[in-house]
């Protein structure tokens, strides 16, 4: 039988990185002695009120059909907090609860741009980026962020990839794979382009919160009628699991991604949603608890990684993952990757899977336990010392 055309963009790179990381949760899962360090989730428990709030709802009957948008409290609730984030001066009409920033992030692509259209992301990206922006039917552009820049974007090229048909511009800030937070001098770069071309700025900022005083950077004060900010409490809060992200734009484009999800999702469920108020509401104390988390642990696996003969770690502005030049051993990403895991049991995530800038790299996150990234840098260099 035939399938879409569809199909093919999910599949390749950026799903074949994830193949070293599935196989070591998998052996975790078995209790086998593997070091897990390819996955950003916190080594963090949810805040125990936010638990103890879903689990209230849950009890009480919270189990029904809520609005597609999103309880008007929750939505109101992340008005506030991306008001006092931004400076963007927004309501709960502005406001689409999704299912994580990767849900935000397709609903943005599919109402934004389609077939013959143009939309320019940066390189490195997310795994998920191309298949993501690319649904609708849109052809993907990438615009180098080279690593011998340290990962900064080449405005120039971003200048020369724009074309009649671009309708949008996508970019994660901070970045995942890289750590870069996009400073005013780009900014400025960008919002002359956006104005100038009649362009969208679709910004994941799902990795805001570890950013010094939980704000980084952005044009959404700026260009209100022109900026989509995607995110979450994934990463800030230690909520991976729960899947409660957030759109927040034009109020025309909120109205337009809750039709969506009335097709997509119909709603999250009611517990969750409160639960998420609670999150917020203790958000000060909560993201300051995962920088707390993450700093220290970043200083250390830089310092050990950078003795190990071939390894040229990145240390990244802010977030919870490093890159590692590791072409110094005579390895591209992938085989380093492989290879790691198969003599060291020590996951990370291969480059390649990140774009073509970063195929001489791996991915390693560093929100783990101390000991773990002792231990995992310890076996890093057993292996890059036997060459």
């Amino acid at each position: 039988m035939r399938y879409a055309e569809l199909t093919g963009r999910i599949s390749g790179e950026g799903a074949d990185a994830w193949l070293t990381h599935y196989a070591a949760a998998a052996a975790l899962a078995r209790g086998e002695d593997v070091i897990v360090l390819s996955i950003g989730d916190p080594d963090l428990d949810t805040p125990t009120p936010v638990i103890e709030r879903a689990v209230e709802r849950l009890r009480g009957g919270d189990t029904h059909y809520t609005p597609a948008a999103g309880r008007d409290p929750l939505r109101s609730a992340i008005a506030a907090a991306h008001q006092a984030r931004t400076g963007q001066r927004v309501d709960q009409d502005n406001v689409v609860v999704v299912a994580g920033a990767q849900n935000g992030l397709f609903i943005a692509a599919l109402l934004l741009a389609g077939p013959g259209d143009e939309v320019i992301t940066f390189d490195p990206y997310y795994t998920t980026y191309p298949a993501t922006l690319e649904v609708s039917g849109a052809r993907l552009i990438r615009v180098r962020q080279p690593v011998e820049h340290d990962f900064r974007p080449d405005l120039a090229a971003l200048a020369a990839a724009v074309t009649p048909r671009t309708r949008a511009i996508v970019c994660a800030t901070p970045s995942n794979p890289s750590g870069v937070v996009l400073n005013h001098d780009e900014l400025a770069v960008i919002a002359e382009l956006m104005a100038r071309h009649d362009l969208w700025l679709v910004v994941d900022e799902v990795y805001a919160g570890l950013a010094p005083g939980g704000r980084v950077p952005g044009l959404a004060r700026q260009l209100p009628e022109r900026v989509v900010t995607v995110s979450s409490l994934s990463k800030s809060h230690a909520m991976t699991g729960w899947r409660l992200g957030w759109v927040v734009g034009p109020k025309e484009f909120a109205r337009h991604a809750e039709r969506l999800n009335v097709c997509m999702l119909f709603g999250l469920p009611g517990f969750i949603q409160d639960a998420a108020e609670t999150a917020l509401a203790l958000s000060v104390e909560t993201e300051q608890r995962i920088r707390d988390y993450c700093a220290p642990r970043c200083d250390l696996l830089f310092e050990a990684l950078a003795r190990v003969p071939g390894l040229k770690p990145h240390a990244p502005d802010v977030g919870m993952f490093m890159l590692v030049d590791v072409t110094g051993t005579g390895r591209d990403g992938r085989r380093f990757t492989e290879q790691l895991y198969a003599a060291e049991r020590v996951s990370v995530v291969a480059g390649d899977g990140f774009g073509r800038e970063t195929a001489g790299c791996v991915r390693v996150c560093f929100a783990a336990a101390d000991d773990q990234l002792l231990e995992a840098a310890r076996r890093i260099e057993r292996f890059c010392r036997r060459g």
